[in-house]
Order: C-alpha cells, then structure tokens, then sequence
C-alpha cells in the first residue's frame, strides 16, 4: 500500500465511517492522542533533530558501509549496533537514523546511475533516466539497503526490550510494576538475553544461507561509486564543515547523555537538538529548516488516525474476551498464555495499547488479591516480552516497522508491506519461539 497509496486517507476515511457508524467519537479518538502526546511530540521534534545531524551520521556510517566488505559481518553490525542504541534511545529515534543514511545512499547511486554528478539535481524515485548498464546494479542495491534495514529494524526490537526506557509500554509496565531501571533489565533478563542471542544468530543463518530475500551484497560498480563519492566528500570538506561535524558530535554526546539519564521527555530533548545544532553550525534562515519536518509530520498525520483505531478496540471492547480467557487460566500456565496472547494481538494492533489494557486487569488482580506479588511480577514479565517480541511479525505491532513503511525510503528500495512481513518471518518465529521457551524455563 505505501508503494501506490499513502495510507492517511484510505484509513482516514475508514476512521470517518467509523465515527458516522458510532463506533467511536472524537472524544475517545482525542483521549487516546492525548494519551500518546510524548510519541507525537519524539515525531515532531526528535526526527526533525536527526535531521540536522545527517552530516555526522553519513560520515560514520559510510565508514562502516564502505570499510565492511563482509555481508553477514556488515549485517550483524548494524543490528547489534540498532539493538545497543534502542536500549537508551526510542526505537524510533533509531529508525530515523537509518532512514536517513540508506535514504542518502540510493540517492547517491541512482543519481551516478543515472549519467550525472555527485551534486546534480535529481528524483532518485524515477528509473526512466537509469542507463541500461546500471539498472541490475541498481536493483542489487535496492536488495542489499532492504536487508541492511530490516536487520537494524529488528535490532531495534533485540535492544528495545532490554532496558526500562527502550519501548514506551516498558516504562508503563515498570511504572505499574513499581520497577527501576535496573530491577527492570533483570527481571526482563532470563527471557530478552536469550531472545537477543538467537536473534543474532538469525542474522547470521539468513544472511549465510540467503534466505528470505537476504544475503544480496553491495555492488562492485555501486562500491566503486559510493566510494567515490566519500573520497569527493573528504577533499571538498572545509574548515567549517569540520566544525560542524564537531558540532554535531557534541549535539550527540547531548542527545545520549539526555536521554539515558532523562533530563526531560525524548520529545524535548529533540527540540533541544534541534535548537543546538541549528544555532552552532550556522543554520539561521526558516527555509533551511522546513525540510526537515517534512519526514516525520505524515507519519504523525497517520499515528492519530490508527489513535482513532486504537479508540474503536477501546470502545468496543474487542479485546476483553481474549483478556477473560487469558485470565481464566490455570495460573502456572497463565505466563504462557499471556505472552502469546499479548503476541498475537500486538502483531494487529499497537503494542503499547495492548500493554496498558493487560498490565491494568493484572494489577487490579493483585490489588484484589486474586493473585500474589511472585505471580503479578512473573506476568508482567510475560506481558512485556510478549508486547515487544512477537509483534515484529507486522509492521503494525511495532511503529519503528510502521515509520519505516511509510517513509519516503521504502518505496525507494521496494519494501512493501508483503515484502516486510515475509524478511521478519523467520525472525518472528526464531524470536517468538526462545521466548516461550525461556518464559517457561522461568517459572520452573
């Protein structure tokens, strides 16, 4: 869908129906957005950041693309270097990281690819100007940016469950549970460690065995450019743009530093990003600015229509059987089954959203002393994991795989919702799999 239509106004206008149908109201549509304010605000702020530091990122990440040749080793790489940054940042922060460089990446190739300079003016999504020579080339390097991005988008899931802050129904489960940061990475531990190991080796076996659509490399003659293209980078670079690489890496150490220590909400902190590498590294004029909230901003557009979505489940109470049943479990299997109950309905809808409606009837269990403490930390160990591993089966569980879709980079390198279910399959069954092994494991 993303490929032909953006989705804003196909499921707008559902939502609309909805609404007429009395399904839902704006007042529920407006709670739900209102709930998700700190996820709209890192959309606005937190990506526009990123993209006043894309100087930075293009240079170390070119460092790796060009200085790996490996593909497995380049793969596992980024995706243990997604799952490191996810574990302090917001996966989304992450995402946007990726987008930007492979974004660049393609734009630099089609533009090579197509007869003309590193500094031409040019739409990399349209092939008619590709010369013939090039246009296997081209679609190798469309293979090779989807796999590369897909494996950093499941890193971003590794990471993610890992620490307090690295999901947003992480720190809504913690806060219910009455968990800090390190109570968190412990109790999650028996069960993310194992399940960051065999993602890891999932990595590696695709890639080995070129499954799934992965294992395609770089191009000789797409190297060649981009390497080109790097060497033209260093000799034009100034002394001013050196500055501003030290700029940014300053507004970086900011950035980190603010966000694991949570100076303030990761939204802020982006405009806190914004506002320091604009100032220092000469950016003064508004149109120098614009650009770069026009990534994140349909996206948002997008979040609180599937808000309005969220508010249909909500109101309609379309998950309170499933929660029932679950509840009415024999309790030593009762971990079991909320994880994949919670997996299940994340892949469908918003993790986070299924994450608040579980870990509320379970701590009101535990409030009515249905349950015992042991037991309400065992499921909302089962509820975290559950929220946060199977839902990288769709892009509709995670909204780092949603991000990615819909960014101006998928259609770019043809990576459809079909095409993104099918690469995570084996990830979602290797993953999910550990996972329920290693939440049994756990209650023996």
């Amino acid at each position: 869908m993303a490929l032909r239509c953006y989705p804003l106004a196909p499921g707008g206008l559902l939502l609309l129906e909805a609404i007429l149908l009395g399904l839902t109201s704006p007042a529920s549509i407006y709670h739900e957005t209102e709930a998700a304010a700190k996820v709209i605000l890192l959309l606005i702020f937190m990506v526009a950041g990123i993209y006043f530091l894309k100087d930075l990122l293009l240079f170390v990440f070119a460092r790796i693309l060009l200085g790996i040749r490996s593909k497995i080793a380049l793969s596992l790489t980024l995706c243990c270097t997604a799952a490191v940054l996810s574990a302090f940042l917001d996966a989304l922060t992450v995402t946007a990281f990726l987008i930007t460089v492979m974004f660049s990446v393609f734009a630099v190739y089609h533009r090579i690819a197509s007869g003309k300079g590193f500094y031409d003016e040019h739409d990399s999504s349209q092939d008619a100007t590709v010369l013939e020579l090039n246009r296997n080339d081209l679609q190798q390097l469309r293979a090779f940016l989807r796999s590369l991005v897909m494996h950093a988008a499941v890193g971003t899931t590794l990471g993610g469950v890992l620490t307090l802050v690295g999901e947003p129904q992480n720190l809504l489960i913690g806060s219910v549970a009455g968990w800090g940061f390190i109570d968190y990475f412990l109790r999650m531990a028996p069960v993310s460690l194992p399940v960051f190991v065999i993602g890891l080796a999932t990595c590696w076996a695709v890639e080995r065995w070129r499954f799934f659509g992965y294992g395609v490399g770089l191009p000789a003659r797409a190297r060649a450019a981009l390497m080109e293209y790097d060497a033209a980078e260093q000799a034009k670079r100034t002394a001013q743009d050196r500055a501003v690489l030290v700029v940014q890496s300053l507004v970086v150490v900011f950035l980190v530093t603010a966000l694991i220590l949570q100076w303030a909400e990761v939204g802020l902190i982006g405009l806190g990003v914004i506002v320091l590498a604009t100032a220092f590294s000469g950016i003064v004029r508004e149109e120098q600015m614009g650009p770069a909230f026009t990534g994140a901003l349909p996206f948002t557009a997008l979040l609180v229509v599937f808000f309005g979505i969220v508010a249909i489940i909500h109101d309609q109470e379309l998950f309170g059987g499933v929660i029932q049943w679950a509840m009415h479990q024999p309790p030593r299997i009762q971990p079991l089954v909320f994880f994949l109950a919670d997996g299940v309905l994340s892949a469908i809808s918003d993790n986070v959203f299924v994450a608040t409606i579980y870990i509320s009837e379970v701590k009101a269990a535990l409030d009515a002393s249905l349950i015992s403490r042991e037991h309400f930390d065992l499921l909302a160990v089962a509820i975290s994991t559950g929220t946060n591993i199977p839902s990288v089966a769709t892009p509709n569980g995670q909204a780092a795989f949603l991000f990615l879709l819909t960014s101006a980079l998928a259609p770019l390198i043809r990576l459809s919702y079909g095409r993104m279910v099918w690469m995570a399959l084996p990830y979602t069954l290797s993953m999910t799999a550990v996972g329920l092994l290693a939440v049994w494991i756990s209650l023996n």
